[in-house]
Order: C-alpha cells, then sequence, then structure tokens
C-alpha cells in the first residue's frame, strides 16, 4: 500500500508538472520530494494506528 501511494504521487505530480509547462528534469526531481513526503505521512499514519 505505501510503495503503491509513493509510486501514484510521483506520477501524479510528474504529470501535473509537466502539464504546467516544467521539464521533464524538473518535474522529475519535485515528484521524487513529493513521493518521498506522501510516503511519510502514509507511514505515520500506519503506524499511528497500531498504537
Amino acid at each position: 500500500m505505501l510503495i503503491a501511494v509513493a509510486l501514484l504521487t510521483r506520477s501524479l505530480v510528474t504529470n501535473l508538472c509537466i502539464l504546467f509547462g516544467m521539464t521533464p528534469d524538473s518535474a522529475s526531481s519535485v515528484a521524487v520530494v513529493a513521493m518521498v513526503i506522501a510516503a511519510l505521512i502514509m507511514y505515520r499514519r500506519f503506524t499511528n494506528h497500531r498504537r
């Protein structure tokens, strides 16, 4: 689940950035940052739910 959310976030952010006119390299960099943030948020939600 965590991997799916991270990859889906990366794909969505990359496509949105390219749609708004960013270069593919810049869009990929922004997408990786968004992917890491989404993964951290999902991880925290999973660990808080277990407690």
